[in-house]
């Protein structure tokens, strides 16, 4: 699934692990949300948009 999450942690100057801190995940998750080889679960999905005052669907996009 493709999404926006580098682009967005980078526009705040956040880390990797500065944003895994905020969502309560390891660091290697966010590099793997972020390269698009996990997906997250639906719970973290909605951590991630609440954090950065999104959708969900405007970080992520399920079209292949």
């Amino acid at each position: 699934m493709k999404n926006r999450l580098k682009v967005l942690r980078a526009e705040r100057n956040w880390s990797q692990a500065e944003l895994a801190t905020q969502l309560d995940v390891s660091r290697q998750a966010v590099n793997a949300i972020e390269t698009g080889k996990h997906d997250p679960s639906l719970p973290l999905a909605f951590r991630i948009a609440r954090l950065f005052d999104m959708k969900i669907e405007d970080i992520f996009d399920d079209e292949v």
